[in-house]
């Protein structure tokens, strides 16, 4: 199978997913994992049609973004989604059109103070762990609805980086457990869903989109509400050697 006929089997299911759960496959985004993978797979994946691709560490974005820009006949858009580090963000803001990992206050600060260095309005979207896995990075939203001790500094800290300036939070993003059946992801997806809905009550904030779903469980996320889903393997096949 070409990265052609896996992208056209994606969205084939992206679509199936929508069907069911009668929603617009105009409002699901597919991300296109390409970490690790060369920039000729990028390219291949953006001749027929996708814009969207998500990288995982700067060091090696930092070739092969530029490289795939260059090549490119259309405007790609580049996601950073995985943990970035303080001593990267200069970098990082030189390479990604958008960061969906900000997964801490203190980050979003400094995220904030480097925009306003560059006159940037930077969209980001904010990382939870919803989970409670402690192998993931995030705001910490175990037990939110039921835990004060969870929800109050949950909030607080989505209330100070909604107004931070030179950032606009676009949404949230998390990460489900690897589980053998995708079935076991909904209530992940369903919690984060529900923590944007109450979010957007109870602190006014607007916060459109939800990045959930990966190449195990996408079909799930997006029936859940996700408005981004992140597929590499699916797409490009395993991953390459390190680059």
């Amino acid at each position: 199978m070409t990265i052609s006929d896996n992208i056209q089997r994606v969205r084939e299911r992206m679509a199936a997913a929508c069907a069911h759960s009668q929603r617009n496959l105009n409002d699901v985004t597919l991300i296109a994992v390409s970490k690790t993978h060369p920039v000729e797979s990028v390219l291949e994946a953006a001749e027929v049609g996708v814009q969207h691709f998500g990288e995982n560490r700067v060091e090696e974005a930092e070739s092969k973004i530029p490289a795939a820009n260059a090549k490119s006949t259309g405007s790609l858009q580049w996601h950073m989604i995985g943990h970035l580090q303080s001593r990267k963000i200069k970098d990082a803001l030189a390479l990604f059109n958008k960061i969906d990992s900000v997964d801490s206050l203190r980050l979003a600060e400094k995220l904030s103070r480097a925009a306003v260095e560059r006159g940037l309005t930077l969209e980001i979207l904010l990382e939870i762990n919803v989970s409670g896995e402690e192998s993931k990075y995030g705001f910490q939203a175990t037990g939110w609805r039921t835990n004060p001790a969870v929800r109050e500094p949950l909030f607080d800290a989505l209330r100070q980086v909604a107004g931070l300036p030179g950032l606009q939070v676009r949404g949230l993003m998390t990460m489900a457990p690897i589980v053998d059946d995708m079935e076991q992801t909904r209530p992940i997806f369903a919690d984060l869903a529900a923590l944007r809905a109450e979010a957007e009550a109870s602190l006014g904030l607007r916060l459109p989109d939800l990045s959930m779903g990966m190449t195990d469980d996408y079909p799930i996320a997006i029936e859940e509400g996700a408005t981004l889903i992140r597929v590499g393997r699916a797409i490009f096949g395993e991953r390459a050697h390190d680059i």
